[in-house]
Formats: C-alpha cells, sequence, structure tokens
C-alpha cells in the first residue's frame, strides 16, 4: 500500500524569521522564512488569488537542504489590508516578489506554485528570468480567455456540476453572461451578511471541486470557515474580472524568455478547476520542462499530486546543490 498523506509531509517546522513587510500602495505583506538559512532558497507562491498560506505550506520541502519562503500576497492571508483590491494586480505582485527578496538578500530562487501560483511564477520568470534557479509547478492556470470563461461560465463536461449549479443559482438569468462580476458587487457592497454570504458561495464553487474523491459536505463547510475564505472569494474574481491583468496568450507568447533552467510541471488527469491541456501546451513550450500529469484532481493535497511535488522537488533541489 502506499503512504497516506499525513505520511508523504515533511514533519511540521516553525519559522526562525517571520515579519510584516511595508510594500507601497498602503499594503504590508506577511512573511516567514523556514529550514535552513544556508540551504536553496525557495519561494512558496499560493493560489488564488487570495489564498494565503498556512503551516502545511512549510511541509512540501525538506527544511535540512531548503530555505523556505513564505508570504501572503496583497490582501491575503495575515498581509494587510485583507481582502483589499487597491493597487492589487499581477505586476504588483511582481514588485513585492522582488521587495521581498531584496529584503532577504536573496538574488536567485526556485519558485513553486500552484494554481494562480503557477500563473505568476510563470509571468515573474518572464520578466525576471536572472532571479529564477528553477521552478516546481502544479495545476497550471495560463489565464487564457477560454480558461477564465470556463472556470466562470462552468467547465464543459465538468464532474461537478451540482456545484455548478448551486454557484450560478444567485446571479439572475439576465446577469449570467458575467458571473464574476455580479459575485464581486456583492462580496464588495451591500450589507455585511450578503457580502459573507456572497464570498462563501464564491469559495464553496472552487473548494468543491479540488479534490479526485470530494469531499463530505460537512467536512468541507469546516475547512472553508477555518480558511480565509473572503479574499480567496473577493481577490480571485478581482482578478478573473480583469483576466488576471494580462493580455490573452501572454504566458506562452512570451515563454521563450523563461530562463533555461529545471521545470517541473505537475497535473492531475482529472482537474476539474484549470484543464489539463494546459500543463501540456506549457510544456511544449518550456524545452527544458518535464511533465507530470498524475491520476488527481486540482487539490495540492491530492496523494498523488503531493508525492510528485514533494519528489519533483527533492530532485531540483539536489541538482542544484551538485
Amino acid at each position: 500500500m502506499g503512504r497516506s498523506v499525513v505520511e508523504q509531509w515533511f514533519p511540521p517546522i516553525e519559522p526562525y524569521r517571520r515579519g510584516c513587510l511595508p510594500v507601497g500602495d498602503g499594503h504590508s505583506i506577511y512573511y516567514e522564512e523556514c529550514g535552513n538559512p544556508e540551504g536553496v532558497p525557495v519561494l512558496y507562491l499560493h493560489g488564488g488569488p487570495g489564498a494565503g498560506c498556512d503551516k502545511d505550506t512549510r511541509r512540501f520541502f525538506d527544511s535540512q537542504q531548503c530555505c523556505i519562503i513564505i508570504f501572503d500576497q496583497r490582501g491575503s492571508g495575515r498581509s494587510t489590508p485583507y481582502t483589499s483590491t487597491y493597487e492589487n494586480t499581477t505586476w504588483h505582485l511582481i514588485k513585492d516578489i522582488n521587495t521581498l527578496l531584496d529584503h532577504l538578500g536573496k538574488e536567485r530562487v526556485v519558485l513553486f506554485g500552484g494554481s494562480w501560483g503557477s500563473t505568476l511564477a510563470l509571468v515573474y520568470a518572464i520578466n525576471h528570468p536572472e532571479r529564477v534557479l528553477g521552478m516546481v509547478l502544479r495545476g497550471i492556470f495560463l489565464s487564457e480567455k477560454r480558461e477564465v470563461r470556463d472556470y466562470v461560465e462552468g467547465i464543459p463536461n465538468t464532474r461537478f456540476p451540482e456545484v455548478w449549479e448551486r454557484f450560478i443559482s444567485h446571479v439572475p438569468t439576465d446577469m449570467r453572461e458575467n458571473p464574476a462580476g455580479y459575485y464581486f458587487k456583492h462580496m464588495t457592497s451591500g450589507d455585511l451578511l450578503e457580502q459573507k454570504k456572497y464570498a462563501y458561495e464564491w469559495a464553496y464553487y472552487e473548494s468543491a471541486r479540488l479534490n479526485l474523491v470530494p469531499k463530505r459536505e460537512e467536512e468541507l463547510e469546516r475547512e472553508i470557515k477555518a480558511d480565509p475564505y473572503e479574499s480567496l472569494a473577493i481577490l480571485e474574481a478581482h482578478y478573473i474580472r480583469s483576466l488576471c491583468f494580462l493580455s490573452d496568450g501572454y504566458i506562452l507568447r512570451n515563454a521563450y524568455r523563461i530562463p533555461n533552467v529545471p521545470v517541473s510541471i505537475i497535473h492531475g488527469r482529472y482537474d476539474d478547476v484549470c484543464p489539463v491541456e494546459s500543463a501540456l501546451r506549457l510544456h511544449q513550450s518550456l524545452p527544458t520542462s518535464k511533465l507530470h500529469v498524475v491520476v488527481a484532481g486540482h487539490s495540492r493535497s491530492d496523494p498523488e499530486i503531493l508525492k510528485m511535488l514533494v519528489s519533483e522537488t527533492d530532485r531540483m533541489i539536489a541538482e542544484l546543490k551538485e
């Protein structure tokens, strides 16, 4: 029998350094460093946008070999102001990464990102190739119009039609051409109960579709409410409404600018959030990449995803240390 999900994580660790770094525009980002200060620097880029990081974020990495850098992006998690969309775009986040790396004295890092984190990693590598040692990417999202359309209008042949019906039922029929805009309006205006209702329903729409084996309703509800779901919902809708502030096809059109460093691409064959075709197209655009399509959904904690993330990161770190 294979190892359980719990056994595949590295043991829990605590940061040796943490803080809140002012990055301009009234924003401060929460960050922490864990593991070995002299190890290979690995920068964790969380998903969403808006998902923030949690204590398990540290457990993908061998703390003896890695200097693990974690931060909550603008408006997310423990960063302030919470849920703020003001001056909050992909390009602000790119700037924030450089500000954080300069603050920590890190010239080059391995980028580790899943879902929206993969998007941010790719855009960063396109614009700052000189600071990238390698990339481990999971659940590829290229932020193309067709991906965004499928996400907010219902992925064709979804495995979760009842989840889609629940999501769209909160949008009047005559507003269904722009469900992200409708949700965003109701998450950021009106009374507090209405805001929380729409934020919860947006978070439910994503969270219910993450795993290969769907979670029970009570477990799903408990997990959503334990996380900062308001920032996930509001910031995800904010970014999606603007195609993540990128022109259509930006990533693949500029993939040639990504440096010839090791790139590991991991994607669930039954991912209901991000299409597996995006992973294949990215792989075809990056000569140094390796593609691993595994029996999993979208979640980082699906056993085959988690196993591959840990093993590929270990392999890359070992190669970089040679």
